[in-house]
């Protein structure tokens, strides 16, 4: 419905309510409509599952229509992400938020900063969801609050032209909100907690949930040692737990993820279910470590399978844990995408040590010859140290090549004496393009970084923190950051309005007409920015 339209439908209904509605104003109401076009995470939810549908179809279509995102922490984040995105590339296509439990871990807990182990409140994860979408729809009401009044300015001046450009532009606004990627972890908990929080999630707005296969109560971080995996049906059962949640809020596009940790775990808490030679359970208990036993040498404790007419012992470690075979981390990794992707799930994500395009794709290949259409979602991590990979990476390559070599230390390639050097350069343009290039050769479809805020909120704080209480003083803020925003057209710069003054002063204007106190007066010291 257009603008216009809308404000023609609410003088219809106030007139219908006769004199007690007599002081309301259509075109008032029409504009907070206007300015809160998702009332609900349910109304967000839809409309961002569609998009990401989509968004897949195309990227099946041509590769390089791939997709990214930045993991987020705070609303405010999240906000000037999607402002600094429309006001560079013009439209928010094809970029996504993502939700990292990290962060989430290190920077939401009510218990303080804490590992990525599902130790923080499980709901903090949907909460944060809320609040991120609620400051999305206020980049929303903010930017169409420009436009309105900029549309009174031109109907004062009588300026038909610009009306009729500004009507163009409330009809036709894009909104800040995009497609959230939504950490859940391990599901914190059993099938029925995944499907309890996954409906929380949803409802705060997120089309796409990204679940892990490790034990719950042993959750580690993706790039720490000591994680521990579940045998398939038990992933499984989460997977259908969190898919039984869409259907059940009206969401049938939900997307969900699901991400392997097995290339680089090593433990199982558990040894799968079998009934026959070849099943699910068979095939996970195959990955094994075993010693064949001899019945007439068992020892106190022992945990014994049968294969193949034989008696093995699984190697369990003193934390009840069982170990696996050395090398087996791509085969288990393959087998799990395979079997999500078999059972429900949309995308998937492999956990890796390194950012490796050939590496990735070598299993995405194995994944593609069961099911041709397997898509991923990567975490290109701060975990890696991207410098050092890429220069190594160029190193083997030069060696392979009969490059001569000698100038370099492969073991200290991150040092800054090699900056400037060809290899350093080639190393860099490999970085460059790696989502490109990965997402034609790896079949990444989207490419994320988990924890990018959380660095450069400590980066950025370090360094004003170096010139403020230094001998530059004030001028180490002055230079450094505000001459900047006033330059580089950071919206923030005009704090209050980016806190809401503005649309506060339209509501009361609303509200009180000629009686309403605003803050947008004269002596309103963001005046001093009006220029910016």
């Amino acid at each position: 419905m257009t603008y216009s339209a809308r404000i023609k439908e609410l003088n219809e209904t106030i007139a219908a309510n006769g004199a007690p509605w007599a002081a309301i104003d259509a075109e008032s109401a029409a504009r907070m409509v206007v300015q809160n076009r998702f009332p609900t995470g349910l109304d967000i939810a839809k409309y961002t599952a569609k998009i990401m549908r989509a968004d897949m179809e195309a990227y099946d279509r041509d590769p390089a229509n791939y997709t990214q995102s930045l993991g987020t922490w705070h609303g405010f984040i999240a906000q000037q992400k999607l402002i600094s995105i429309k006001k560079h590339f013009g439209n928010t296509k094809r970029r996504y938020l993502y939700l990292s439990g990290w962060m989430v871990a290190a920077l939401r807990s009510e218990f303080g900063p804490l590992p990525d182990q599902s130790m923080h409140e499980k709901t903090s994860v949907s909460s944060l969801i809320g609040e991120l979408y609620t400051f999305l729809k206020q980049a929303d009401a903010r930017e169409l609050g420009g436009l309105f009044r900029e549309l009174d300015a031109a109907k004062a001046a009588g300026d038909a032209v610009a009306t009729h450009r500004l009507l163009r532009q409330i009809d036709e606004h894009e909104t800040h909100v995009v497609p959230i990627i939504a950490d859940i972890d391990a599901g914190f908990g059993n099938a029925e907690a995944t499907y309890l929080l996954a409906k929380k999630m949803i409802e705060a707005g997120a089309c796409a949930l990204q679940i892990e296969n490790q034990v719950s109560d042993e959750k580690q971080c993706g790039h720490q040692d000591g994680k521990v995996t579940v045998p398939h049906e038990d992933f499984l059962q989460k997977i259908r737990a969190i898919r039984y949640a869409f259907l059940e809020l009206g969401v049938p596009d939900g997307i969900i993820v699901a991400r392997t940790d097995s290339l680089g775990a090593g433990l199982t808490k558990q040894i799968a279910y079998s009934t026959e030679p070849g099943d699910l359970g068979d095939q996970y208990n195959a990955f094994l470590d075993c010693d064949e036993v001899d019945p007439s040498d068992i020892k106190n404790g022992q945990v014994f399978i049968s294969r193949d007419g034989k008696l093995l012992a699984p190697k369990r470690l003193p934390s009840n844990l069982y170990q696996f075979r050395s090398g087996t981390g791509e085969d288990r990794c393959v087998l799990d995408c395979i079997t999500s992707l078999q059972n429900g799930a949309d995308l998937l994500w492999i956990e890796t040590e390194k950012p490796h395009i050939e590496q990735i794709a070598g299993m995405v290949d194995r994944i593609r010859e069961v099911i041709p259409n397997a898509k991923l979602v990567y975490n290109n991590s701060p975990s890696f140290n991207w410098t050092l990979n890429f220069r190594q990476q160029v190193y083997d390559a030069w060696e392979a090549a009969g490059k001569d070599v000698s100038a370099y230390d492969r073991a200290k390639l991150m040092s800054i004496d090699y900056d400037a050097t060809d290899l350093a350069a080639e190393a860099d343009e490999k970085i460059r393009t790696f989502q490109r290039d990965a997402a034609k050769r790896a079949g990444i479809f989207h490419h994320l970084i988990t924890l990018p805020t959380y660095h450069t909120a400590a980066l950025s704080t370090d360094n004003l923190a170096k010139e403020y209480f230094g001998d530059q003083a004030m001028l180490g803020y002055v230079k450094n950051v505000q001459r900047e925003e006033i330059r580089q057209g950071i919206a923030c710069v005009k704090h209050q309005n980016m806190s809401g003054s503005d649309i506060g002063d339209d509501h009361k204007e609303y509200f009180a007409g000629e009686a309403a106190l605003k803050a947008g007066g004269a002596a309103n010291t963001m005046n001093q920015f009006a220029a910016a």
